[in-house]
């Protein structure tokens, strides 16, 4: 459905900040905002990030055909 455009590292890190946020919304450290953590794990899932299609960024490796 969508091109992978992201590395592991980069991945791993959306997960580990999209928790983050949600537990901060959960015990109230953020407000109901914080539940945006959804969206970088969502992305994390996917391995494709919509804004990184638009600059046309890829932080994953990409198979050279030499």
């Amino acid at each position: 459905m969508f091109e992978k455009n992201m590395g592991g590292l980069d991945r791993a890190i959306r997960v580990v900040v999209g928790i983050g946020l949600i537990a901060a919304a959960l015990t109230g450290s953020l407000g109901q905002w914080a539940y945006i953590g959804i969206v970088p794990i969502l992305t994390a899932a996917m391995g494709s990030c919509p804004a990184y299609k638009l600059i046309g960024l890829k932080t994953c490796k990409t198979s050279s055909g030499s």
